[in-house]
Formats: structure tokens, sequence, C-alpha cells
């Protein structure tokens, strides 16, 4: 994420490969670990959706030759991944697999928890069926038993592998996944890097990978699913690539980071216990309680604070820490069920390359005639179209001043009644986030601007 766990900076790419125990290809050198050692042990959508969705599996059981194999066995998976923030869940990722677009797309989600912290949310994984009946895999998540044996139930091989992005959330996946499909080709965004160091793609157990250019039109599966990529300059250690895709018969439009929708509701693959801890009044919550009395109660386990522990979560994951975390209700209605470009994202990122961000949604909106969007984090699908996806963008106009009042006028219609709601944040909110922003610029870690900023 948003992204959703991390924006611009915490968003690098390290010595980040995962090593999979229960994988007899992995190795140490096929696995990284980005920086500092930290251990990665562990281990519904209610929105304007898709009306096609459905739940196909909650779990995979535990049958024929895997008798002796426990639900949670199959669910397990160790990485080592670190510095500056290491991924749980630690030792068990449970895989939910839906439909979204019947006998074509399918999306597997796993939780993705921030360190030892109780924060956690979704991240997809988005399979296609192409013509020739091979899948195609975007993001991949972690390779579990039973994130692969609900893959295999689709009754096809996978064809492509591709990695649409430089974040280490998605590309510590990207190697050990490959190696349960050795005959698949594996396509890459284009500019990865790492840090502290900046090594190889081999060095995180990617081999022979392909890299994704901008429109091109001889990649194997262009006559089905076209790309575009945004290709920033540095906006800080390293350049913020991301890579669009367009199932044209789905008119379905897959980004990573680029856009969410924060469902009312928590995804199903969240933990409950991660709900009910971060419902806890904790430290954080006294921090940022606005001097008003924090009690110490236990959290008993029911709807209510599950539905709290989820708006606390979401709010830390996309603000660093709002203005108040007492009483989420109203921060988190002004952020839910609509699609908006993340706070993280939007400030860290996007604010310094709005000539590039904008170019890239331009080009999307022009050339793909989209009726859904499939993001990797928070809800999907998301029923939207190209109004939508331009009104969630509609701070760029801000930022770039008047050089764009040449725009097609019906967007500059969409963009001025509806992205000023989608992208407005509440500016106490937004305190920390805005304060994190100018100590890594004041440090160098981010740069102020990069092209067209309005000052």
């Amino acid at each position: 994420m948003a992204a959703a766990i991390a924006g611009s900076c915490p968003k690098s790419g390290g010595f980040q490969s995962p090593i999979s125990l229960r994988d007899p290809n992995s190795s140490f050198l096929g696995g990284s670990l980005k920086g500092n050692f930290s251990l990665q042990l562990k281990p519904r959508k209610e929105q304007k959706k898709d009306s096609n969705i459905s739940l196909v599996v909650a779990a995979a059981a535990a049958t024929g030759s895997d008798n002796a194999t426990t639900g949670s066995a199959n669910r397990f998976y160790f990485n080592i991944t670190g510095f500056p923030f290491p991924l749980g869940p630690f030792l068990n990722r449970r895989t939910i697999r839906t439909e979204a677009v019947k006998g074509s797309i399918w999306l597997f989600e796993q939780e993705q928890a921030l360190g030892f912290s109780s924060v956690s949310t979704n991240i997809r994984m988005t399979v296609i069926k192409l013509k020739s009946g091979g899948l195609w895999v975007h993001a991949p998540i972690a390779p579990t038993k039973e994130c692969i044996k609900l893959l295999k139930e689709l009754d096809a091989p996978v064809e492509y592998i591709v990695l649409p992005t430089f974040a280490y959330e998605h590309k510590i996946f990207v190697g050990p996944f490959s190696r349960k499909f050795p005959k698949a080709q594996v396509w890459v965004a284009p500019r990865q890097w790492s840090w502290p160091l900046n090594l190889p793609l081999e060095f995180f157990g990617i081999f022979g990978a392909k890299v994704l250019k901008d429109e091109d039109c001889s990649t194997p599966w262009a006559d089905e699913i076209e790309q575009k990529v945004l290709s920033s300059p540095e906006v800080g250690i390293g350049p913020y690539v991301e890579v669009a895709f367009y199932h044209k018969r789905s008119r379905t439009l897959l980004v990573t980071d680029a856009v969410i929708y924060v469902p009312k509701k928590p995804p199903e693959c969240i933990n409950r216990e991660y709900l009910l801890a971060s419902a806890k009044n904790g430290l954080a919550v006294k921090i940022l309680s606005k001097g008003k009395k924090v009690t110490d109660e236990p959290v008993v386990d029911n709807e209510i604070n599950r539905q709290k522990g989820w708006e606390r979560m979401v709010l830390q994951i996309l603000f660093l820490g709002p203005s108040n975390l007492l009483e989420p209700k109203a921060s988190f209605a002004q952020m839910s069920q609509k699609l908006i470009v993340s706070p993280i994202v939007k400030t860290l990122v996007f604010s310094k390359v709005p000539e590039k961000v904008r170019d890239w949604i331009d080009r999307i909106a022009r050339d793909w005639k989209f009726k859904r969007i499939i993001p990797a984090h928070f809800d999907g699908p998301i029923k939207a179209g190209r109004a939508e996806f331009l009104a969630a963008f509609g701070f760029l106009d801000d930022l770039l001043g008047e050089r764009y009042v040449t725009r097609p006028s019906l967007a500059l219609l969409f963009t001025s009644f509806m992205g000023k709601a989608a992208s407005y944040f509440p500016p106490d909110d937004m305190k920390t986030l805005s304060s994190l922003d100018e100590f890594l610029v004041s440090v160098g870690a981010v740069k102020k601007t990069v092209s067209g900023r309005k000052r």
C-alpha cells in the first residue's frame, strides 16, 4: 500500500527475498537479508463492488496424501526479511480465493502485518486466464501449500509471473513463487533497486526475468492485456515505479498502489486477534487521545470491537497515526468507501512528481475503457471507471496550477466536483505524515520536488 503499509522510502526494496523452509529449491542466495536482519516468521467486501464476485474458497482442507498435514501446516510460511520493516504474519498465512470475473479472473488474498505490531491489511495476487488456457499471475503472494493448492484447482498451467512494482512487500515472494512453477516466464517492472545495497535481482531469487516496457506490443499477452509504466525520477533514495495493466476482454484495470478503496468492514483474511489487539487502548491511543481519559478495560471479542480495531488499523496504515485514535469513526468515514490515493503515497511520492503521474493517469483514462479496478491492497474488485479514477487524482490540479487547464472538459468536470472530496484528508490527521515528509526532505531521504510542483 498501499500502498498499504509503506510509502516512498518505507517501500524501498532491499535484501528482500523470502526463504521458504518448505521449498526444497530455496537457498540463502535465493533469499535475501535486506539490511539489518529481522525475522519474518508467521502465519467483506462491502462497497461499490462488482456484482460478479463470489467467494469460492476460504481455506484449503487437508485431504488425500495430505492427511497427516494440518490446515495450519498448509499455511506455514517462513521468510527472512528486514530493515526497515519486517513483514508478518510470521508463521501462518491464510489464503482466500475469490472469483472476480466468472471463469476469467481470480483474486488470492493473504494478510500482511507490519513487523511485530497488530497493524495489518491484506495483500492481493490477481490471476487471469488467457485465451491460451494458461494463467497470468500479477503480484504473487507467499506460495504456501494452501495457496498453491488453490491455484492448481484452476486446472491451468501458470505461464507468466508478473512483478508490477519495485516495492519489497511484493518482490519478496516472486523468487519462491517462481520456483513452484519453473516453466513460467517471470516479468518485472523496470528500474528495480534495493537499499542499502543496490543488488541484482538474482540476489532475491529472481532469475531470467524479462523487463516490462511502457505500451509494449511485443509481450506474449499483448493481444489480451495492455500495460503502461509509471517510472518517476528519484523521489528519494530511489525511483517510484508501477506498471498498470488493462485486461481488454473484461475491461479490468489492475494497479498495485496507485489507488485504493478502503472497505467498511475488514477483509476476511485479517486475523481476528490483530483486530482485537488494535481495539485495545495502548500507548498509541493514549498519545493520540487529545487529552481525553483513556480506559484500560479488557477488550471483549465482539463485532463492535473488531470494527474499532479495523478503523484504527486503517488510520495508522494510511496516516502513520491520525489525530485521534481513541475515537476513529469520523476520520475513518472520511477515508473509507470511495476510490482514493493513499495519503502516504500522495504525500511521499505522487506530490513530488505530479507531471509524471498526470501523464500516466491521463494515458490510462484516455486509452482504456475499464469498468472495474483491482488494486493490490484493501478492497477489490472496485466498480469504478475513468471518471472515478481521475477524481481520485484531483489533487494534481492544485499542484500543477494552470498548466493543465487545456485538459478535456469532461475530465476537468469530474476532477473539480469529485476529486476535491476524494483527495481531501483532514489536516489534523495529516500532521504526523506531514511532519515525516518534512523530516525526510530535511535529511535528503525524500526530495522536496522533482518537477512541476506548484510552490
